[in-house]
């Protein structure tokens, strides 16, 4: 029924849909779902070209067979009071870390910023990350240098206390497009070079020529954008923030 768990026959129309390249819109109105509720299931299980309706029916027995068992559950998440569905936020949780690691983030990475991003606090330290994902400090360690790096995060430490805190915040997104923008900046200069050694009117050059062009109005576009955000939000411009 709406609103309760996808039955095979569920999983069946929505193989049915993505055969006949609906979206997940169209998918979930013709079985009285939301959207997300497809599109959480469908990245969970293979992607859009891979879903298979018996192979995400057998997986779904699978995951609740283990949860059964005798490991304990996860810990609690934190601030995980005003009423939420324990059951519904991990189920999200795993849908977003799952498209995270779609969209070409390494999964342990994708699971630490997935756990981060939930907390109302949005923070954590590295052995509340650990007690949660159950990997290694290593693993966290490694996963919060590549989110530091593309700007997904920053560390903090409270005066007086050893413990590092992870902190993800409003403008995690603003720094990596500010991250994006400098890298497609140092494409295009790259572009504009190779261009001018190859020769403009030569295959490869115009190709590096044409590649210059649209990847300045992706830059161009990005700023406005950001610029826009700032204004709306009131956030402090690239040169005046201190979050690196």
């Amino acid at each position: 029924m709406p609103g309760g768990r996808l039955t095979a026959e569920d999983r069946q129309r929505i193989a049915e849909g993505l055969a006949e390249g609906l979206g997940y819109a169209e998918i979930g109105r013709r079985l009285g779902r939301p959207a997300s509720t497809v599109m959480r299931e469908v990245t969970r299980n293979g992607g859009p070209d891979d879903y298979r309706a018996n192979r995400a029916q057998e997986a779904t027995r699978q995951r609740a067979r283990r949860r059964k068992q005798a490991e304990p559950p996860a810990p609690p998440i934190p601030d995980s009071g005003h009423g939420r569905d324990p059951e519904a936020v991990q189920d999200f949780t795993e849908s977003f870390t799952a498209l995270l690691v779609q969209q070409g983030m390494p999964r342990v990475a994708a699971g630490v910023m997935a756990c981060l991003y939930i907390t109302d606090t949005g923070t954590l330290t590295a052995a509340d990350l650990v007690q949660r994902l159950r990997i290694s400090p290593a693993s966290v360690s490694h996963a919060v240098t590549f989110l530091e790096q593309q700007g997904l995060l920053r560390r903090e430490r409270t005066p007086g206390v050893r413990r590092e805190r992870y902190v993800i915040d409003d403008g995690i997104w603003l720094r990596s497009l500010r991250a994006t923008v400098q890298m497609n900046d140092a494409l295009v200069a790259a572009s504009r070079r190779g261009a001018e050694i190859l020769g403009s009117g030569t295959p490869a050059g115009a190709r590096f020529e044409s590649s210059a062009e649209l990847l300045l109005l992706v830059s161009e576009s990005l700023r406005q954008v950001m610029e826009q955000w700032r204004q709306t939000r009131g956030t402090p411009s690239a040169g005046d923030s201190n979050d690196g």
